[in-house]
């Protein structure tokens, strides 16, 4: 790594379509952020509420410079976007389409000795935020559970973890 990079880990699920729903937040990320470092996506079994649909799971590291206000504001946004109701009072315990969480501001490498625990009390996401920052530092990381693959706007991620660059002047999207 270059330089230390600056900004914002988030947690982002869906178990409602979480295929298609996924790819449809990275997208919109992608949109505001030209550069997003993600995980892999994980299958994971609903924890702390009554449901059948597994969720799809991954950390995504932003580096951005912007208010967690404003980043907030945004994620709010997109889950409104793909249909999750922020005003009903049990939402946290309903399936969703889309749940796009802060985690944490974070700098790396500074922050690569951080336990997971003052991240996120949500222990499933642990391997996720291991593999994103040995992948931010490039550091050897290994993680037994395969990835589920995501294909959305000619972009094909999930498997393990990558960045994906926007060039703002074509217009493309990239994985490197």
């Amino acid at each position: 790594m270059s330089h230390p990079q600056s900004g914002y880990l988030l947690g982002i699920g869906s178990n409602i379509n979480p295929i298609k729903n996924i790819g449809l937040i990275i997208s919109l990320l992608v949109d505001r952020y030209p550069q997003l470092t993600l995980s892999r996506v994980l299958k994971i079994p609903p924890i702390g509420m009554n449901s059948q649909h597994d969720f799809l799971n991954l950390v995504v590291f932003i580096e951005t410079d912007c208010s967690e206000t404003d980043l907030k504001a945004i994620c709010n946004s997109i889950e409104v976007q793909l249909g999750r109701d922020r005003n009903d009072p049990d939402r946290k315990h309903k399936d969703r389409p889309a749940d796009l969480d802060i985690l944490t501001k974070a700098q790396f490498p500074d922050d690569l000795s951080r336990p997971n625990s003052s991240i996120t009390d949500e222990y499933f996401l642990y391997p996720l935020l291991e593999e994103i920052a040995a992948f931010l530092t490039e550091n050897d990381f290994s993680l037994a559970q395969s990835g589920v693959e995501i294909v959305t706007d000619n972009l094909t991620f999930g498997q393990s973890a990558t960045t994906i660059h926007w060039n703002t002047s074509s217009g493309n999207k990239r994985i490197i």
